[in-house]
């Protein structure tokens, strides 16, 4: 790993700032027929009744200073104008590359749609009304809610505004603090913001690097594995068991009829001294099976 790793650079500001409307300027000419539209009224509505929720997105205005560009937002900044409203919610982007809205446009990022729908329930939209404005369940504003919920703060900065989807932080949520930092900064450093990425990751995480409740689950799951393993080398062991019983007796009649004829050999002279002459290593071996006092009973 490079020991002196090269500074992130963030294409939007972390915080959103306040600007007055007469301050932003359309990088787009908008259609007067826009105001006819059912979407323009959608949003005008949602404005009046909840407020700004998602920012509009702006550059620095090339010739103006002070002033800003409006890359993303041009229907939300006509309603806010007509509402008179005095002053905007603006996610300022930090690219001085010719960045235009028909170029590159940028939606919020995960992370800064989060920000946005806490900062509007602080300010007393309840949940159905978020869920109306932004056109999702109320299941998603809940979720979107504890999307950030067991992330350490420098995992949010890494991908604050990257187009990481909800589900990594679900990942991430499974590991320590620490990991969650290194992961995000492959992420970086990869440009890759896909959720195998972060589950491979997850999947080579030390145990001592888990989130407490990921670790509790892998041992579980670990013992779970090793009765499930005992329970199939008992099922083997008893099968053999079972084999062994039914060959028992046969098994044991058999050896008796050999004894006695291996004693019945051992009594002829002639045989015993061919056997000690020849092949002594089995006559040793015959006269301890013909020693056998009581064979095993069945």
């Amino acid at each position: 790993m490079d020991k002196n790793p090269k500074p992130i650079r963030l294409g939007f500001e972390l915080d959103c700032v306040e600007v007055p409307l007469e301050l932003l300027h359309a990088s787009r000419v908008v259609p007067a027929t826009i105001k006819v539209s059912v979407k323009y009224k959608q949003v005008k509505s949602s404005l009046a009744e909840i407020g700004l929720v998602e920012p509009l997105v702006v550059i620095h205005h090339p010739a103006h200073q002070g002033a800003y560009q409006v890359l993303d937002g041009h229907i939300r900044l006509l309603a806010l104008t007509e509402l008179g409203v005095a002053r905007a919610l603006c996610l300022i982007s930090t690219d001085d590359e010719g960045y235009t809205y028909n170029k590159r446009v940028s939606r919020l990022s995960v992370v800064q749609e989060h920000k946005m729908i806490v900062r509007a329930a602080e300010r007393g939209a309840s949940v159905q009304r978020l869920a109306a404005a932004l056109d999702i369940s109320e299941k998603s504003i809940q979720e979107r809610f504890r999307m950030l919920d067991g992330i350490c703060d420098e995992a949010v900065r890494l991908l604050a505004d990257k187009p990481a989807g909800r589900t990594i932080f679900g990942v991430l949520r499974k590991m320590g603090a620490f990991r969650q930092i290194d992961v995000a900064r492959t992420m970086v450093g990869l440009e890759n913001y896909s959720v195998k990425l972060a589950e491979a990751m997850l999947q080579h995480t030390p145990p001592d690097q888990l989130a407490p409740d990921t670790k509790a689950k892998v041992q579980r799951s670990g013992a779970t594995e090793t009765v499930q393993r005992l329970q199939r080398e008992l099922a083997a062991m008893q099968a053999d068991t079972k084999l062994i019983e039914e060959t028992y007796g046969d098994l044991t009649l058999q050896l008796a009829i050999i004894k006695a004829h291996i004693k019945t050999l051992l009594d002829n002279v002639h045989v015993v001294r061919w056997l000690a002459r020849f092949h002594n290593d089995y006559l040793q071996q015959l006269q301890l099976v013909a020693e056998i006092k009581r064979l095993p009973s069945e």
